[in-house]
Order: structure tokens, then sequence, then C-alpha cells
């Protein structure tokens, strides 16, 4: 082969090394420079890290009964049922609601304190809830909640009884379903 042609061999080459590693070169210093960062998450909801298993943890607990096959949202509430509490109830109700046909994969719980909930509201307005006093789950809901984000939120609890993701209070029940969703998507359990 000739000077020439054998130039032009290496050209062709490296000419095609760089279309496939240029892009790959860009995308790796975009990462980890910083210089692109996406603007929105994929989830609302708090993964609770290490998972904790309610089973394992409260053997005791009648949620971990519950949950044989299905998904759970936990409400915890110690104090009365104010209008705060009865907002709280809601948003879980609309939350199963809005799940549509996955709805009966998810149970709604709600753990009350000391005093007991209006049995008639609840009767009426949250039929299928489980509303219990269970002083134990709560004590570990509340200690395995991430410190920085606010009490009175939801838990969500897989058929396995490990708690995965943790709702803030505020949190859009629309928002709250998407994650539930994308959960139960995924999941090949429950």
């Amino acid at each position: 082969m000739t000077q020439k042609k054998t130039t032009w061999a290496r050209a062709q080459m490296l000419l095609i090394a760089s279309v496939f590693f240029g892009p790959l070169a860009v995308a790796t210093w975009m990462y980890y420079s910083g210089a692109f960062l996406p603007e929105g998450r994929t989830n609302h909801g708090a993964l609770l890290e290490p998972i904790v298993n309610v089973v394992v943890e409260v053997p005791s607990s009648e949620v971990g009964k519950q949950g044989d096959g299905y998904w759970i949202l936990i409400y915890a509430n110690d104090g009365e049922c104010t209008e705060v509490c009865r907002q709280a109830l809601y948003t879980l109700r609309q939350s199963q609601k809005m799940l549509g046909k996955e709805m009966d994969r998810l149970k709604r719980v709600f753990l009350h304190g000391v005093s007991s909930p209006d049995t008639v509201f609840l009767a009426d307005e949250h039929a299928g809830l489980t509303a219990l006093r269970d002083d134990d789950l709560s004590a570990l809901l509340n200690n395995k909640k991430p410190a920085t984000l606010s009490s009175g939120g939801y838990f969500l609890m897989d058929p396995l009884g490990n708690l995965v993701m943790y709702f803030e209070p505020e949190t859009d029940p629309s928002e709250m379903v998407g994650d539930i969703k994308r959960l139960l998507n995924l999941s090949r359990i429950g």
C-alpha cells in the first residue's frame, strides 16, 4: 500500500472511532464534572435505607399480619384525629382510589394513639380502612423516618413486611400514587 492510502485509512479509522467515542467522552465529562444535572427527580417519597422488616422488628404487630400479599400504606397519628388527621385519611383514601385497577393490591392502615378515632366517621367516610393502635410499630416508624423530614407522613410497606418508602404529609396524592404505581409495576410480589 502506498503512503497516501495508509494515511487515508488511518484518517478514516480515527473518524469512525471519534464518531463512537466522542459522544461517550462528552457524556462522561458532563456526568462527572456536574456540567449537566437533571432538574427533576423520579420519586416524590423518600426511600428508606436501610430497609426495615416490620414482621421481624415487631413480630406482634397486626400490620405485619395485614400485609400478607398486599402493599400497605400506613398513616400514623399519635394525637387526636383533628382536621389535619382527617385530611391525611382523605389523602390515604384518594391515593388508593387513584391506583385504578391496581387499588386492590394496596391496603390502608391508620395507626392511632391513645384516643380512639370516631368509628362512625371511619365507617362512613373510610370503608376498608384498618384502624388500630400499635405503640411498638408507631415507635418503630418514628425511629425509621428520615430525621430531615417532617413527621406525620405516610409509610409504604411491601407484601414481605419491608418499610420501603416515606411520604411527607404535604405530598400531593397524585405524586404519591405515581411512586406507588412505579413500585407496583416493578414488583413481582403482591
